[in-house]
């Protein structure tokens, strides 16, 4: 009898596979994301979280402790989450982003970068514009590309399961 499913069962499980797509696509990005800022700029994770918490917080975030740094974390993650749920939404509209995940995930991370940079930091409590030194944007766009390659591959693997051959 091997793999024989009820309907029902096959439904529940195929309503979950975007839920899985996004969960595992966005806290994975979000924390690895979180090391590449802390490599990149080689500085404590712990202030990267800071960071974090201080686009809605404010500078005094920088002064913070543990809960500050958790709220950072949470904000991240939640922040990862709704940028991996808009690639999953659209990937389910649009088949090429899953069948061309890496062209997706690639493209998607260019715009991860700029909405993030010149979109959220903005109108964040650091009122903000980053300027980057040509290795820093380099290194930093290189993470976003990560960002959205990890995402579409979540995407990939969830809605499509894993590449045959």
């Amino acid at each position: 009898m091997g793999n024989l499913q009820l309907p029902a069962a096959r439904q529940s499980r195929d309503r979950f596979r975007p839920v899985a797509a996004i969960l595992c696509g966005g806290l994975i990005a979000g924390t690895l994301d979180i090391g590449a800022a802390a490599l990149i700029n080689t500085i404590d994770p712990r202030i990267i979280l800071r960071f974090i918490a201080g686009g809605v917080l404010g500078s005094s975030a920088l002064r913070g402790g543990a809960g500050v740094e958790w709220a950072g974390l949470f904000l991240q993650w939640g922040m990862s989450l709704v940028i991996a749920a808009i690639f999953v939404l659209a990937a389910l509209r649009l088949r090429w982003m899953t069948a061309r995940w890496m062209v997706a995930g690639l493209a998607y991370g260019v715009v991860v970068f700029l909405v993030m940079n010149y979109a959220v930091l903005p109108v964040s409590a650091w009122h903000r514009i980053n300027h980057f030194t040509p290795a820093k944007l380099f290194a930093n766009l290189l993470a976003m590309l990560v960002f959205g390659m990890i995402v579409a591959r979540s995407a990939r693997y969830f809605l499509h399961g894993p590449p045959r051959g």
